[in-house]
């Protein structure tokens, strides 16, 4: 009940994460990855001492390609390197690329060279926004339908309503932390990202509904029906009138209680997978795990201390309508 009772701080806190990410977002933006925005990219691993990062960008600078960027990696091995992301690249420019790069150190091997054309990435950018919309979507109509039985003291579209405003939430605190590193060290959003990102919206989604389906539960053991008979025009129609045995406010503060252990303990461990992942793993998968990391603690944060304020705040403001009609 301590959520719920002090809820004004707890959404307060969920709306400034929220207005902060936004305005994060639109002062250093997203840095697209050659996968939606196009272009070539061009690793290389060094065996030995990793070389000097200005050095590499004075030989690329020679070469007449155009703008790029040079940040630091780990290949698959564990092998200290460079990734050079670049227009897209002839073979005589790609050959020129890699000599420039290997000449900078001893021990240097290319790795990897990736090339995507403008029309591809906007075709991927294309399809990343129909996922993420499709899958808000479908929650949408999968909350509303399950809780279809519901109606009162707050309709079941109204629980789907909350779920997509707690995902937006979840979505934007990660989106805003790889906003910065844009800017600190260089990430750039990429396939990987938008599938973590889909990963975040299930598990959130999923903790949400939990709390939720309690809530449903305990407010069919805590009310009474009764059958109403209406006349209109000479057709009688009977419907089931129920009424809550306890406050809405307190219903709602039993499921919260009674989920919020298997809420922590799933996070907990989930968290536990993602940092081996994120310390053990190449540096493909360390942002992948990383936002998933943020969005599993941002998905909790919510699931508990956002999701049901706002159900007994929605219910709160609905019967101040009602006292004032």
């Amino acid at each position: 009940m301590f959520v719920i009772v002090h809820r004004k701080i707890f959404v307060a806190i969920a709306l400034a994460l929220v207005v902060g990410s936004i305005a994060v977002i639109s002062i250093f933006g997203l840095r697209l990855g050659i996968d939606f925005a196009g272009g070539s990219l061009t690793e290389v691993a060094f065996s030995t001492t990793l070389p000097d990062k200005a050095v590499l960008e004075e030989n690329i600078t020679n070469l007449n390609i155009g703008n790029f960027t040079v940040r630091e990696s780990q290949d698959e091995v564990g092998r200290d390197g460079f990734l050079v992301r670049t227009r897209s690249l002839s073979e005589s420019e790609r050959e020129a690329l890699a000599n420039a790069a290997l000449s900078v150190g001893e021990g240097g091997e290319v790795t990897r060279f990736t090339s995507i054309g403008p029309v591809i990435g906007q075709e991927l950018r294309d399809k990343s926004v129909w996922a993420v919309t499709g899958v808000a979507l479908i929650i949408v109509l999968y909350v509303a339908f399950a809780f279809s039985g519901i109606g009162k003291p707050v309709s079941s579209w109204v629980y789907g309503g909350i779920t997509i405003f707690v995902l937006i939430h979840d979505v934007l605190l990660p989106a805003a932390m790889i906003s910065v590193l844009g800017v600190v060290a260089g990430v750039e959003i990429d396939v990987l990202f938008v599938m973590a990102i889909l990963a975040v919206l299930g598990y959130s989604v999923n903790d949400t509904i939990v709390v939720f389906d309690r809530v449903r539960e305990n407010l069919i053991q805590n009310r009474t029906e009764r059958k109403v008979k209406t006349n209109v025009a000479g057709v009688v129609n009977e419907e089931i009138e129920y009424t809550l045995t306890k406050p809405f406010e307190e219903i709602v503060g039993s499921a919260v209680t009674q989920t919020i252990a298997r809420s922590i303990n799933t996070s907990f461990t989930t968290l536990i997978t993602l940092t081996a992942l994120y310390i053990i793993g190449g540096s493909v998968t360390q942002t992948f795990a990383l936002v998933l990391m943020v969005g599993v603690l941002a998905g909790t944060y919510s699931s508990i201390a956002m999701a049901s304020p706002l159900l007994i705040t929605y219910a709160k403001w609905q019967e101040g309508k009602s006292v004032k009609k």
